[in-house]
């Protein structure tokens, strides 16, 4: 299904639709975006009985040694079973450091410019698909993931998952939704 346009209003419509795939495809691995915790909850309300879980930025991302998400919100997932990996960006990580202060484009941040020629949720959702692998939070299985553009989600691929240092195994098997203008 195609959006046309990206962002939160498509969050729950992107959910639907992406539990309506895993459950076709018999998949229990959920992987989504959720910087403050809004998407994440809706999204293992959705899920309810798979095996759901939120990536959220690292620490220091808006400010340093700040964490974006709550305590309050982190236990929240836990009390649900949910696990939430904080992890440095898969597609940009150190790079964008050395970006910032070189300048220049560099492999892994071309990489995510390429994946953002489909949509922002697209790139994103690759990249939690890293970030949860790296953290030992996957299972190597096919899984569904679900990113977006800004707040809420707007895309959701199914994946074969990869860790970052085998990244070149990963594949995205399916587009289920995702915005057409963006």
């Amino acid at each position: 299904m195609y959006f046309d346009a990206p962002g939160r209003s498509n969050t729950e419509k992107t959910l639907e639709l992406a539990r309506k795939r895993a459950d076709e495809l018999g998949i229990d691995e959920v992987v989504v975006a959720s910087t403050h915790g809004d998407t994440g909850l809706l999204a293992a309300d959705v899920f309810a009985g798979a095996k759901v879980t939120v990536v959220t930025y690292h620490s220091g991302f808006n400010v340093p040694f700040e964490t974006v998400m709550t305590p309050e919100v982190r236990k929240k997932f836990a009390d649900r079973g949910v696990a939430v990996v904080q992890a440095t960006h898969a597609l940009s990580g150190l790079e964008r450091a050395i970006s910032k202060k070189h300048g220049g484009m560099y492999p892994v941040l071309l990489m995510a410019d390429i994946l953002r020629l489909f949509s922002h949720g697209v790139k994103v959702a690759v990249e939690i698909s890293i970030m949860a692998a790296d953290s030992g939070a996957l299972s190597g299985k096919d899984i569904v993931a679900i990113g977006g553009t800004g707040r809420g989600a707007d895309s959701a691929l199914v994946i074969k998952p990869a860790n970052q240092s085998d990244l070149f195994d990963l594949r995205v098997r399916e587009i289920i939704c995702k915005p057409r203008m963006f």
